[in-house]
This record gives structure tokens, sequence and C-alpha cells, in this order.
């Protein structure tokens, strides 16, 4: 029984984790994660993408992603679930992992999967676009993206927003990995920017392996010792 949990758990040792941030925020968001990771002795790349382009996203995503040796797990948190779904077709990646993400179909956006917002849905206070870019209003981004984080860090957050490009938010998916490569999704249940029962939606849609965790958008640097527990959890499947 040991002998099989630590050959299982030098298997996923042997996969590379790459890690893709979402909009308005950057890769050290991933720090908490990265560090769990680390300390279990998993090979970890995290993405750094402009978020101009949905196209720019993934060819840094598919740059990452060949940096490393093996088999990849990618994994992607909020828009990052769109950067993984496009560029997760790549022979290296074995799993897509989805936090808090969204996971589109074929010609979908996040532009298309917001449009229509349920009645009583939250709705992210994404200001007007400015020169060709998005932020977040920063005196609403605690309580939308980041609600159980410390509050100084979140008020670092909305403060140190990376822009948001309109090209990144209405770019589409041309062949979702997700449909040839096992899926694994948590659900934030208390998210202000994707509502869960959408979380839910796209999770079952995609037929992900599904953990739902108390947090906000901002779950992976709430909570970072379970989002890599289940991360690890993926890589070993």
């Amino acid at each position: 029984m040991n002998t099989q949990k630590s050959n299982q758990s030098n298997s996923s040792a042997k996969k590379s984790i790459v890690l893709v941030h979402g909009g308005f925020v950057d890769g050290s968001g991933w720090a908490g994660v990265y560090r769990e990771l680390k300390r279990k002795g998993h090979s970890v790349v995290v993405v750094q993408n402009p978020t101009k382009s949905l196209a720019d996203d993934v060819a840094t995503t598919k740059a990452a992603i060949e940096s490393v040796d093996g088999e990849v797990v990618l994994v992607g948190h909020s828009y990052g679930g769109v950067v993984i779904t496009e560029a997760g077709t790549h022979p290296k990646v074995s799993n897509l992992v989805y936090i808090a993400a969204f996971a589109p179909d074929q010609g979908e956006s996040v532009a298309s999967l917001i449009a229509n917002p349920p009645p009583g849905a939250p709705v992210p206070p994404i200001l007007p676009p400015k020169d060709g870019y998005l932020f977040l209003d920063r005196s609403r981004f605690a309580a939308s993206f980041a609600a159980d984080v410390e509050a100084g860090l979140a008020a670092f957050m909305a403060d140190s927003q990376v822009p948001w490009g309109l090209d990144a938010l209405t770019g589409a998916v041309t062949n979702p990995a997700w449909k040839s490569k096992p899926s694994h999704y948590l659900v934030a249940s208390e998210d202000n920017m994707i509502p869960p029962p959408a979380q839910r939606m796209m999770a079952e849609r995609v037929k992900a392996q599904v953990t739902e965790v108390p947090g906000s958008h901002a779950v992976y640097v709430s909570k970072p010792a379970e989002i890599a527990q289940f991360i690890g959890r993926a890589a070993s499947a």
C-alpha cells in the first residue's frame, strides 16, 4: 500500500506544472501555490502572460510548455482557463486544471460567456474600456475579486492591476483542449466574479473531476495549500 502511494507520488512529481494567471493580475499571485507545489517535489513554471490578446497569451503559454521536460499539467485561473483551453492541445499537456476559471467551447470567449448574466448574478465592476484595455474599479476590487484575501494584500492587488486587453476578452477558442484531455475543475463557491452556478455548468460540460471550495475568485491566493493539493491530485490522475 505504501509502495503504491510512493509510486503515484513519484509519477506525479515527474510531471511539470505550468500555472497560468487570469486577467487584471500577473503570475505573482501564484506564489503561495508555487511554494506548496515545490515543497512536494513538483517542477513548476509560472507563466507571465501580457493579457493583450488571446493569441499572444497562448503563444507565451506554449513557450512555457516547451521550456520544460516531460508531460505538463496545465493550470489556469479565471481568463487563464481560456488560455489553457486553447494552448492545452499541445502534445506535452496531459491534464487541464481549471481554478474558478472560464472553460469555453469552440467559438466562445470570455466576452460571449459573460454576455447574458442571469438575474441576481454578481456583476464584476469592470470600468469602461480605455485605449483598448480594461480595469476593475479599485474601490470595489476586494469585494468582487479578493473578498477572503488579507486586506492589505487585496488593496495591493487592486492598485497593481495589469491592463486586460479587449482582444483577450473577445479572443475565441478554436479547438477546445478539454475535448481530448482529462480535466479537473475547482469551483470557488463564494466567487463574485464568475458566478458559482456558471462554474458548475462549465465543469459539467467539460466532464471534469470537480472539487468545491468556499472561497473568493482569488481562492488561489487565499488558500494556496488547498489549491496545491487539488493540482497535485490532478497530476497523479
